[in-house]
């Protein structure tokens, strides 16, 4: 499958407030939960789409698929038991635009999927954002004590290239550990 056209400025520029549709169905081994679609995502309708976004890589490199999948390609995850959703379905050209309320709110609205949809995991993908969603200021990435309903809860640092604090190989290593747990069949 060949990539698809890059969308233009203008495109980008007019994705405010758009929304990603949720690559989701029941009994997932682990369902990613981003913060929220950039503009660039919502321009194109995948999930994780701006160049130079991690997420790709990072499943790669952790072992959840067998080559670098393009965002476009994201459908094959679900062959394999895996799906994303986002806190916040609106799109903006960064996460910080986003308030902690509407972080709260995005909380509830994913533990109604979760007990919908039954993943065995979810791994929220940015430690900041899970510290307001979910109101644990003292959270760390890794597994979580708590559950989100019926599923294990992980937090993962946000791949965006924007995040400094952590590169390519340390975040191959924090998705590897929740792939290693997801394979051993514990939440």
């Amino acid at each position: 499958m060949t990539a698809p056209r890059r969308p233009s400025r203008a495109e980008i520029a007019g994705a405010v407030g758009r929304t990603v549709p949720d690559l989701i169905r029941p009994n997932l081994l682990v369902l990613f939960c981003g913060i929220n679609p950039g503009l660039y995502s919502a321009a194109t309708g995948h999930h994780f789409a701006r160049p130079g976004n991690r997420f790709w890589p990072a499943l790669h490199r952790a072992g959840f698929t067998d080559r670098v999948f393009g965002a476009w390609e994201e459908g094959e995850l679900l062959e394999r038991g895996y799906g994303i959703t986002n806190l916040v379905a609106r799109s903006t050209s960064a996460a910080a635009e986003l308030g902690s309320q509407e972080l709260r709110a995005g909380r509830g609205r994913l533990l109604r999927k979760v007990r919908r949809y039954q993943p065995r995991w979810v791994a929220v993908l940015g430690i900041g954002a899970f510290r307001a969603a979910f109101g644990d200021p003292g959270a760390e990435s890794g597994r979580q004590a708590s559950r989100l309903g019926p599923a294990g809860l992980w937090v993962l640092p946000n791949p965006s290239g924007l995040n400094a604090n952590h590169q390519l190989v340390d975040l191959a290593r924090a998705f590897r550990a929740l792939r290693l747990a997801a394979a051993t069949g514990l939440r």
